[in-house]
């Protein structure tokens, strides 16, 4: 069967490209995110020095045996929702998923205006410093550049986030930085490092899939994955495989980005399989979403948009959503971890 559509954007990403090559890339992303709700990004510009070093350290820390992961819990990361979470320990419709994961996102201090305020999905993050040495040898990191890594990633993979969206906005019809003033000029960027175990899941985990299915809250999201595999996408002909191709990052529209279209780009439900391969799969998304405090519009140009719960994976009607993406976030980040609803619930 077909697979979501290769597209370069290289121009996007070169300030000097001319502005033909620019409107070539974005028709290219226009189309696929109409058809398919997906697209691999090539000639992103990312450089693979650093993704081989994120990988290595991503592999580094979940090879640690889980005492020593489970020193950074997401218990412990509180509203910011910042940490660690075992295998069997994330929920997608009510349903263990069978993959372990670190959560990161920007490093906020705590003097920051909704740090202070206990703004969910804002603050520190949990740094692994996993002990090594003998006996009573006190604890040194075993991950060195763990932290400079990521953060040189989120950088590199928010301008590639930036980049992609003017695609969008030109092959909208709209200013190249039409969403940058309405948005993502300071996006909120979420970072996830996911191992799909190859051993099988225990029966009282009963774990169907490695992620069921869903799909994402925010505008984009941008995927590394390994050569395992495992990646499925949702179409009107069934569900197709999302393989690996190599110097690509495997790109999505997300909810909001749906919504502001009125479902010309669609939002489009996805799921990983079972890893059954005998190797551990990674994957590592970056979720490209909006402000919190953004008020979700449609863009101009954008029809009201039709009922869709039909197609919904949640049977929700996307198109009727009204307000901030840190309302539908926080309405929807409580369900994946339910052991951190109680933290929510003096806000509700």
């Amino acid at each position: 069967m077909a697979q979501p559509p290769l597209v370069d954007v290289a121009a996007l990403v070169d300030p000097a490209a001319p502005q033909a090559r620019k409107l070539a890339a974005a028709r290219g992303i226009d189309a696929a995110a109409r058809e398919w709700g997906f697209f691999y990004a090539a000639g992103h510009g990312v450089d693979p020095a650093l993704v081989e070093r994120l990988v290595a350290l991503a592999r580094a820390f979940f090879a640690q045996d889980e005492a020593h992961k489970m020193r950074i819990p997401m218990s412990a990361g509180g509203l910011a929702w910042r940490g660690y979470f075992p295998a069997g320990g994330e929920l997608t419709s009510g349903r263990p998923d069978w993959k372990e994961g670190l959560y990161l996102g920007s490093e906020l201090g705590a003097d920051h205006p909704r740090v202070r305020a206990g703004t969910i999905l804002h603050g520190p993050n949990l740094w692994p410093d996993l002990p090594r040495g003998n006996g009573g040898q006190a604890s040194l990191p075993t991950l060195p550049g763990f932290r400079e890594t990521v953060l040189a990633y989120m950088d590199a993979l928010s301008a590639l986030g930036q980049a992609l969206m003017r695609g969008c906005a030109l092959g909208l019809g709209l200013p190249e930085h039409y969403f940058a003033e309405h948005g993502t000029a300071d996006p909120l960027l979420l970072l996830r490092l996911f191992n799909y175990p190859t051993r099988p899941a225990p029966q009282d985990v009963a774990a169907q899939w490695g992620v069921g299915e869903h799909t994402d809250y925010g505008l984009l999201t941008m995927l590394w994955q390994d050569d395992v595999g495992g990646l499925q996408v949702k179409t009107d002909a069934g569900w197709v495989d999302a393989p690996p191709v190599p110097g690509t990052f495997v790109c999505n529209i997300g909810d909001m980005l749906d919504r502001m279209t009125g479902g010309r780009y669609r939002s489009v439900p996805h799921r990983v399989a079972i890893n059954t391969s005998g190797r551990d799969r990674l994957s590592i998304p970056l979720f490209f979403d909006p402000d919190f405090d953004t008020v979700i519009q449609p863009v101009p140009g954008a029809g009201p948009g039709q009922d869709d719960s039909g197609r919904r994976w949640d049977g929700a009607n996307l198109q009727s959503f009204q307000g901030t993406y840190g309302d539908y976030v926080t309405a929807k980040v409580g369900k994946v971890f339910p052991q951190l609803r109680d933290a929510l619930s003096p806000r509700e």
